[in-house]
């Protein structure tokens, strides 16, 4: 294909990409040393919309909007998606919430209580309803479950545990309904983690039925993990069902994906691109799951829409003729010298292109500047409890 053929089917496909943007991320978030609060921060799920909206006004690509319950508990969940669809956006994803109940301290799913296995499965059978009110067609499922010290639990009995609750909550989705299984390497647990990496989460998932799949948040691997290579294997069996996108130096920072290592959000893009799975209708939900700390909420939010859109455009650039030409003849440095020039292209002017073809302003951030949104809610929000962690 040539240059110009290339351009024209990256700017097609930048069109149709969508990012799910989460609630939480609007509220007020930070680390276990302090939490800062900002002005005009939401107050509740409806002022959570009106933001994560803004950022959709801007991006032209943030449609939806995960909620995470009970975070975002509201009377009238009928109410809240109608409230969503006149913002322009809908309610995406729904997160459910074992970890911040004094009964899940020893785990949800895998505690060793019937009661209070009950109890988590319970919760997950809210969230349920919560899809069947507000459209959604996804749950997500995360677990802090796990053991501080040898010989607390038996590792394969909660394994077993696990195993069951799923099942129990895969067979009161409806037929038009998924599951997600997310994993995660470490924490808060100190010695185990239950679900702590791909190849579990994937063992439990295929074992529930063809609408379970694993989730995977860019964080929660091991130092030195190659990512990319999870991406293929997962989309080798049809069972990466969504991203959760976010970058990190240390741990599980959340912080702005892309931030800490461009490179790597490239290759992981590359992959999805490779397999056609960055298609709407590839069955991959993208989303941001990040918490912003000491930058404001909807910026931040804009930031990393922006980048995930120049991290696929690059992807989509990669001369694949020659790529492939170069590694089925065992041209080493040729073929890495492929991916690089795509990594190496600027592609901010292509993807200005794209948002003034689709009616926005080239430069999100810049715009959303100049509205005077930030200073409108800064003035208006005042009074009440801020979101944020737990709320």
């Amino acid at each position: 294909m040539a240059a110009s053929a290339r351009t024209e089917a990256a700017k097609s496909a930048l069109r149709q990409q969508t990012i799910e943007l989460p609630s939480w991320a609007f509220g007020n978030s930070g680390t276990r040393f302090k939490v800062f609060g900002q002005a005009g921060v939401p107050r509740d799920p409806f002022e959570k919309l009106a933001d994560a909206a803004q950022v959709h006004q801007y991006t032209g690509v943030a449609p939806r909007v995960s909620l995470h319950i009970p975070w975002d508990l509201v009377d009238d969940f009928e109410v809240l998606a109608r409230h969503a669809a006149d913002l322009g956006v809908r309610i995406g994803m729904i997160n459910s919430n074992v970890f911040q109940d004094d009964d899940f301290m020893l785990g949800s799913l895998a505690h060793p209580d019937p009661r209070v296995r009950a109890k988590a499965v319970d919760h997950h059978k809210q969230c349920i309803d919560v899809m069947r009110a507000t459209g959604s067609k996804d749950l997500k499922v995360w677990l802090s479950d796990g053991l501080n010290y040898p010989g607390q639990d038996s590792i394969r009995a909660r394994q077993d545990r696990i195993a069951e609750s799923l099942a129990e909550i895969y067979a009161a989705l409806d037929d038009d309904q998924h599951m997600v299984l997310e994993y995660k390497f470490f924490e808060p647990a100190f010695y185990i983690t239950d679900v702590p990496d791909w190849g579990t989460s994937l063992l439990h998932v295929m074992a529930l039925g063809d609408r379970a799949k694993v989730v995977l948040d860019t964080g929660h691997h091991a130092p030195g993990t190659n990512i990319e290579f999870i991406v293929a294997q997962l989309l080798r069996q049809g069972r990466l069902g969504a991203f959760d996108f976010n970058s990190r130096f240390y741990a599980d920072d959340d912080l702005m994906v892309g931030a800490a290592d461009p490179f790597q959000l490239f290759r992981i893009m590359h992959e999805i691109v490779s397999a056609g799975a960055h298609a709407p209708d590839s069955g991959v939900n993208f989303m941001l799951d990040q918490c912003h700390n000491i930058e404001p909420k909807i910026p931040a939010q804009i930031r990393s829409v922006m980048n995930v859109q120049e991290a696929t455009a690059k992807a989509l650039l990669v001369d694949v003729e020659a790529l492939t030409a170069a590694q089925l003849s065992g041209d080493v440095l040729g073929a890495h010298g492929v991916l690089m020039d795509a990594y190496d292209t600027d592609v901010r002017p292509l993807v200005a292109e794209v948002r003034e073809e689709m009616g926005l302003d080239p430069n999100p951030t810049a715009a959303f500047a100049a509205s005077g949104y930030a200073e409108k809610i800064a003035a208006e929000r005042v009074g009440g409890a801020q979101a944020g962690w737990g709320a």
